[in-house]
């Protein structure tokens, strides 16, 4: 293999054209002693990471620059966050200590630099250590949000940089950054980060989609180009009649959010109508900036009708996130939708570096909701609740929805998740306020706990002393704070009665003359198939274990080990994938030699030869075969990365796989009659059901099918669809399944 020759001294000068890039993009916010503390961290990183290079093969310096460069040109943060971002791997990767830091750059600095490095320690490993170290960087949230937002810039060029690493540490890194960290930039408000770490993580885990997508946009782009000059031009003219000062131009949807919108209204490409949205930012004097913005909005709906349905006003009532814009969406001049948002130069860098702006202009209205959302975290994280998975799913949760706004008894507004319920509300005014909560009145009307709520409800609680949280309303409430606060109250309620039924087990085993110690205790949970010992203690104080089942465990010659029943240690995981992988790869083959291991393809997505998958490692069933893109994909792979393998077909005999097809189209003539000929005598398939259900000239039918690979479903796909009358055919899988 030829050698790779580095030329050091080229790559010094690289460095220091990097460093002055970065000095030159934070500027303007320099004061006296920043430029000389940035120069120190730049000192340390570089000093640190001299002989570490990325899997690119260019020096490791490289990537802490390109954090702070982001830090600061895109998110806009000041010269301690720069800082923090050129150290933020020293800790981790060199021999440089949080003592070292602290005594160099401060406290502050140090704190940060501490939110930023991973967990070490022992774990249990039924728990995700993403997400505990998730957690982690959330604690330091509540103190500190510079961590987030430059975990963010670490995260981004990360994505960025990423064609060099293997396939399963694509698949990881986009898994976690579609689950967690796209969904907490646009919580911070971060949209063009957003989008961007939405792109890179499709272009990774869906390939073929994201090219073809991004081929479609480059081949309409003059077209769109001339399209939106058209446009433009009456409303420019008309704007300076009206000495309105705005730069407006045409910016094109993200890949990901055309992906979704495909998906979701099942249209192809081609039917996608807003592949851009028309924005027009004001030059405006904070005084006039709403009054200007509703001007800009009637200039634009003279000239374009606007449909009604379609008016966002985030102006009056701006995001949690500090976002404010008026969106609406008008026929064009060729009979196409567009949307156009309409902001002023003020609410577009907040649009634009969420946080960061938000502070910058913290005198305004819209630091509210930023500022609750950072308060909630914070009461979130104070919680007792202990697996830090139920913690990251609740908070997940909140991070993407939509907002409702609902009004309490006296008029004050309450920002909401979408989906929201009464008892949400309840909770949303005061912890106390949702455990007595036993009804409301919306709209003075009576309503249950799990009502619902809807945009511009206004909602009076009912209270009872005697009411208490129930383990079913954790079925119906969506914010994290009802959540844990409900979770906390019945897990109290358990341990008291845990109390009881300890004492009273003590009596019970002294009485069959069985000792009572610890390791009697476990003995006793693992026999009765019980997670804790407080579970133990729980069933015996309701009754459900008594004298006969201690008893029967004595009489029982079982050995039980001293260990939880459904957990998996990392030798039992280690074990199962050596079992499926081949002598000269790391590669688990899936096909007729593994006959002999316990593996199973996944119901949520029911993977077929040719679809790209991997192996997961069960608790109970072995290894499940997904595939990458199966809607249980993204959590599995960014909070249990340490329980996949990576999986592909071998040549396949001719086996079957059982797959299903959703068929539109309009109504004809022996229409069934021509697809089952062409699956049964064309393609020699064999069909096990086929649905059908024609509603006003409209055919739409199901038909669950055998076929050998993908190869074959894709041919097949393609030949329906040549049938004179169908309009769409696409495959589809069954429901979501629980992951074990």
């Amino acid at each position: 293999m030829k050698e790779i020759v580095i030329d050091l001294e080229a790559e010094k000068k690289e460095i220091l054209k990097r460093y002055r890039s970065l000095l030159r993009a934070c500027k303007s916010k320099l004061q006296k002693g920043d430029e000389r503390m940035i120069r120190k961290a730049f000192e340390v990183a570089v000093e640190s990471h001299q002989d570490m290079r990325r899997k690119s093969g260019e020096p490791y310096i490289y990537h802490p620059i390109a954090v702070a460069h982001i830090a600061a040109e895109e998110i806009g943060l000041g010269p301690t966050s720069i800082a923090c971002a050129l150290l933020h791997d020293v800790v981790e990767d060199t021999d440089v200590t949080l003592d070292d830091i602290e005594r160099d750059f401060g406290k502050k600095v140090a704190k940060i630099i501490d939110g930023l490095t991973k967990i070490s320690g022992v774990f249990d490993t039924n728990s995700s250590l993403q997400a505990e170290n998730f957690r982690k960087m959330l604690l330091t949230l509540a103190d500190d949000v510079r961590v987030i937002l430059i975990k963010l810039a670490d995260r981004l060029h990360n994505m960025r940089t990423m064609e060099f690493m293997p396939r399963d540490k694509q698949l990881k890194l986009s898994s976690e950054t579609i689950y967690l960290y796209a969904p907490l930039a646009h919580r911070l408000g971060l949209y063009a980060i957003k989008s961007e770490m939405e792109d890179l993580s499709m272009k990774y885990m869906e390939p073929e989609t994201y090219q073809f997508i991004k081929k479609k946009l480059n081949e309409k782009k003059a077209e769109r180009e001339r399209f939106i000059a058209d446009f433009i031009k009456p409303v420019t003219t008309l704007f300076q009649d009206q000495h309105l000062n705005a730069d407006i131009f045409g910016r094109p949807k993200s890949i990901h959010s055309i992906w979704n919108k495909m998906k979701k209204k099942n249209i192809p490409f081609e039917e996608v109508y807003d592949l851009f949205a028309i924005r027009i930012i004001l030059d405006s004097k904070p005084e006039n900036e709403k009054a200007d913005c509703w001007k800009a909005y009637s200039d634009v709906t003279d000239i374009y009708r606007p449909n009604p349905d379609r008016l966002r006003d985030w102006i009056s009532s701006p995001k949690a996130n500090g976002y404010e814009s008026l969106h609406t969406t008008v026929m064009g001049p060729r009979g196409q939708w567009v949307e156009i948002q309409i902001r002023t130069n003020r609410m577009n860098e907040i649009a634009e570096k969420g946080f960061a702006a938000h502070w910058k202009y913290k005198e305004s209205s819209t630091e509210n909701g930023l500022d609750q959302w950072i308060f909630k975290v914070r009461e979130m994280l104070k919680s007792p609740e202990s697996n830090a998975l139920d913690f990251l799913d609740d908070f997940k949760m909140n991070l993407f929805s939509d907002e409702i706004f609902i009004f309490t008894p006296k008029g004050a507004l309450v920002q909401l998740p979408l989906n929201a319920t009464a008892l949400d509300f309840a909770f949303e005014i005061h912890s106390d306020v949702g455990a007595k909560c036993i009804g409301a009145k919306v709209n003075h009307k009576l309503v249950p706990l799990s009502y619902k709520l809807q945009n511009g409800d206004q909602v009076e609680i009912i209270t009872s002393g005697k009411q208490s949280p129930k383990e079913d309303w954790l079925n119906f409430v969506v914010t994290a704070k009802a959540k844990s606060k409900i979770k906390s109250a019945l897990k109290e309620e358990k341990r008291k009665i845990a109390e009881e039924g300890k004492e009273i087990l003590e009596r019970k085993m002294k009485s069959i003359k069985l000792s009572y110690t610890s390791d009697n205790l476990y003995k006793l949970s693992y026999f009765f198939k019980l997670q804790t010992t407080q579970d133990l203690f729980y069933k015996v104080a309701l009754g459900q274990i008594d004298l006969k089942d201690l008893r029967e465990y004595i009489a029982s010659e079982k050995i039980i080990e001293h260990k939880p029943q459904d957990k998996i240690d990392a030798e039992q995981i280690q074990t199962l994938i050596r079992n499926v992988k081949t002598k000269d790869s790391d590669i688990l083959l899936i096909g007729e030699d593994m006959q002999k291991i316990d593996y199973r393809l996944a119901s949520c997505c029911n993977p077929i030869p040719g679809d790209d998958v991997f192996g997961f490692v069960t608790v109970g069933e072995g290894i499940k075969i997904h595939q990458t893109n199966c809607p249980n994909a993204t959590k599995l792979m960014s909070n249990y990365g340490y329980r996949i393998v990576k999986a592909k077909w071998t040549n396949q005999q001719e086996l079957a796989f059982l797959t299903g097809l959703r068929i539109k189209g309009i109504d004809d003539v022996g229409l069934i009659n021509k697809l089952t000929t062409v699956i049964s005598n064309d393609f020699k398939v064999n069909m096990r059901s086929l649905t059908v259900d024609s509603n006003d000239g409209i055919f739409e039918g199901t038909i669950m099918i055998y076929v050998h690979d993908k190869e074959h479903l894709d041919n097949l796909i393609k030949k329906l669809k040549l049938v004179r009358g169908v309009t769409t055919v696409a495959r589809f899988d069954s429901p979501m399944e629980k992951v074990s």
